[in-house]
C-alpha cells in the first residue's frame, strides 16, 4: 500500500487547519504544589509541638518510670536550675504562686498539676512550691523526672 502525494498533502492540510479543541488551555488549576507546602508545614508543626512543652531547659532527676496522669492537660510548674518559677512556661515571682493556684482550683476543682524541678535546685524551693500546692486544695499533682 502506497501513499500518494496527493494524500499526504491533505493530511497535512487537516492537520494544519484542524478545528479540532485539542489545544485548549488547561482550565483546571494544579494543587499538587500546594498540598506538598501543606504536607511540610504539618510535618513541621508536629515536629516543633512537642519542643514547646519542654521549653525551659531543666536537668531532671532519674527515677523509675510510674503512670502517667490521665488528664489531657495539666498545668505544668517547672523550676529551673537558677530557682526561676515557671507555671505553663510564663514566669512568676514565687509570692504569686499561692494566688494563682487558688485560681487554677476555683476555675477547676479538679485541675492536675506536673512538678518540673531541676536537680540543681534548692530543695527548699521544690518544697515551698510543694506546700503551696497542698494548702490550695489541689489533690492531683505528678512529680515528673527521667527514666534512667
Amino acid at each position: 500500500m502506497s501513499v500518494t502525494a496527493s494524500e499526504t498533502s491533505a493530511g497535512l492540510h487537516d492537520m494544519a487547519f484542524s478545528s479540532s479543541n485539542d489545544d485548549d488551555a488547561i482550565s483546571d488549576i494544579n494543587i499538587t504544589p500546594m498540598v506538598d507546602v501543606m504536607l511540610v508545614l504539618l510535618v513541621v508543626f508536629i515536629v516543633t509541638a512537642p519542643l514547646l512543652t519542654n521549653a525551659i531547659p531543666l536537668n531532671l532527676p532519674q527515677t523509675v518510670s510510674t503512670a502517667p496522669l490521665d488528664d489531657a492537660k495539666p498545668v505544668a510548674i517547672s523550676i529551673d536550675a537558677t530557682g526561676s518559677l515557671f507555671v505553663d512556661g510564663e514566669p512568676l515571682v514565687e509570692e504569686q504562686l499561692p494566688d494563682a493556684l487558688q485560681n487554677l482550683h476555683t476555675r477547676d476543682p479538679e485541675v492536675a498539676l506536673t512538678l518540673r524541678a531541676d536537680t540543681a535546685t534548692d530543695y527548699g524551693r521544690v518544697a515551698r512550691v510543694l506546700a503551696d500546692v497542698q494548702r490550695s486544695g489541689i489533690t492531683r499533682l505528678a512529680v515528673i523526672t527521667e527514666s534512667p
